[in-house]
């Protein structure tokens, strides 16, 4: 047996046992409001929650994923699981966004594109395309841990959506597209030469597929191999209403044979496309892809597989045109032995020592915005001054959030609002961030405390920030709430000086999705430019409920 191959399977029972670990050591957490699995079955989506432009692997009896986190930090999330319907997030691959000190500030947008994740001679690797600088890759021996510093592979505009891929014959490659708002083309395919490390490119590159004719945005390429054939998994058509494209070819420079095998056809998921081919250790294929739904962000499916004449054939065909449709249900993979409902954690009692992992900045965090002191049963965010310049939350780095986690939910926090030497403008409370947003909050004025509700509409074109609602409270603490319900993120605001009436505050609130997102839901605490320094607010928990 060949030493790679040792090193390999050596290196698979070492993360079984880290996996296994992992599952001892931390309770899992099940969601109250979205679970995919069904007992023997499972429900689409696998994940409600807007794990954009997923990739997934399988080490051993494991199975990881990543996805798009654009500006929002820390980034390209690590999920784990066993049977590929129940997810855990585990770990993220990189604290920052590279470079910086550019993104020290909000990029909406920007930063980490469309993500592929290998496995390699025992290590993990993470590639993925920032449209300004280049193509970046991560990578580790163990997923659970620290990741190495980044690396810039390739440098140039537009470069976006990288896989890497090593052939048995040692040779590596990276194919990638283009964004065309950076690059001035896109739609099609390009593969450079690497050296054997990944860490470079070794050439400029060749053009290997253009969709300009019949696959217009054709982008996010996921490379494989299979009896003899390299295979790139690829969408086109768009986000919204795309199609999945496979190509083919016995030479990995093409040319390549075109087919898609997924489309929305007959049924309500829109856009089924950008994942992962994944197979099972009991010979089973799946494919992972992801579905817009608006303010709900980018949510991740589960389709089976089945091979035909060397063509993977992805979900049901429906209306019979040869073409496969998402299912809804579905038997779950066969992985061997049936395991716990485990799902991404929402809920954060504030009790530990660290923010729970759900929790993302809007730009590459400053230790000065919070504190989580040993012991201090609750988050403490600073006062931090917003340029008086600033109309709204958008430009705002200290935003804390997470995804929403399914279409229906309530999300609640307390909070003690403490202006230290500012008789007014300090301000702290419950979000929801989007193109729109809109705040629940306590502020403070000579007279007291009050809370208001707030919204600003189109922020990222300079909306301004509306008062829509205000009460005098009698004290600088207030449970704040909202409700999130179908269709498509509707968001009643409300709050309680005692915890238990809430009083409904405004209009029905649509959430919008961000750029490239979908809508968030948060905390922040943030100060005038005017209001002496100094300042924070406490806050008790963020739970996320039923309605």
């Amino acid at each position: 047996m060949k030493t790679k191959n040792i090193l390999n399977i050596l290196s698979i029972a070492i993360f079984s046992i880290a996996s296994n670990y992992l599952s001892a050591q931390e309770k899992n957490y099940v969601s109250e409001v979205w679970s995919a699995d069904q007992g023997k079955n499972y429900k689409n989506p696998v994940l409600y929650a807007d794990y954009s432009d997923p990739d997934v692997i399988r080490v051993g009896d494991d199975y990881y994923m990543t996805a798009s986190s654009f500006n929002e930090t820390p980034g390209l999330p690590i999920l784990h699981s066993k049977d590929m319907v129940n997810w855990k997030l585990v770990n993220y691959a990189i604290q920052d966004i590279l470079p910086k000190e550019h993104f020290s500030t909000p990029k909406r947008g920007d930063g980490v594109w469309a993500p592929s994740m290998r496995f390699h001679n025992g290590e993990f690797y993470i590639y993925w395309g920032d449209p300004d600088f280049g193509i970046y890759m991560v990578k580790t021996k163990d997923p659970l841990r620290k990741w190495d510093e980044p690396v810039l592979v390739m440098q140039g505009k537009g470069l976006i959506d990288s896989c890497p891929f090593w052939d048995e014959d040692g040779n590596a490659y990276l194919v990638h597209g283009w964004a065309g708002s950076r690059a001035g083309v896109k739609s099609i395919l390009t593969l450079n030469k690497m050296n054997p490390e990944g860490t470079k490119v070794l050439d400029k590159g060749v053009h290997i597929f253009d969709g300009h004719d019949a696959h217009p945005t054709v982008e996010g390429p996921k490379m494989y191999k299979r009896n003899g054939y390299y295979y790139i998994f690829a969408p086109a058509g768009g986000v919204a209403t795309g199609w999945q494209l496979v190509l083919r070819s016995k030479n990995i420079y093409g040319p390549y044979e075109e087919k898609i095998v997924l489309e929305q056809g007959s049924t309500k998921i829109n856009g089924p496309h950008q994942g992962a081919w994944v197979d099972t250790s009991s010979g089973e294929d799946w494919f992972y892809h992801f579905q817009d739904v608006d303010a709900g962000g980018r949510i991740i499916h589960l389709q089976p597989v089945k091979w035909e004449k060397d063509w993977p054939f992805i979900g049901t065909d429906h209306n019979k045109n040869g073409i496969g449709e998402p299912v809804l249900t579905y038997k779950k993979p066969n992985v061997g032995q049936s395991y716990p409902i485990v799902t991404p954690s929402e809920t954060d009692e504030f009790d530990g020592e660290k923010l729970g992992l759900q929790w993302q900045w809007s730009a590459n965090e400053n230790i000065v915005w919070s504190s989580k002191l040993p012991g201090q049963k609750f988050l403490r965010l600073f006062s931090i001054k917003v340029p008086e310049s600033e109309n709204n939350l958008w430009n705002v780095p200290n935003l804390l959030t997470q995804k929403f986690p399914a279409p229906n939910f309530a999300a609640s926090t307390k909070v003690k609002l403490t202006p230290e030497d500012a008789k007014e403008g300090k301000t702290a409370g419950l979000l929801v961030m989007g193109l729109d947003h809109q705040s629940i909050v306590i502020t403070n004025k000579p007279d007291g405390f009050y809370l208001q509700l707030r919204r600003a509409e189109k922020a990222d074109k300079g909306g301004e920030e509306k008062i829509l609602f205000e009460t005098k409270l009698k004290s600088n603490e207030a449970y704040l709430k909202v409700n999130v319900n179908e269709p498509n993120g509707l968001c009643q605001f409300s709050y309680s000086e005692s915890g238990k009436n809430f009083i409904k505050t405004g209009d029905l609130f649509q959430a919008k999705p961000g750029k490239w997102i979908g809508a968030k839901i948060g905390l922040y605490s943030i100060s005038t430019s005017k209001a002496p320094r100094g300042g924070y607010a406490d806050f008790d928990w963020f739970r996320i409920t039923k309605n």
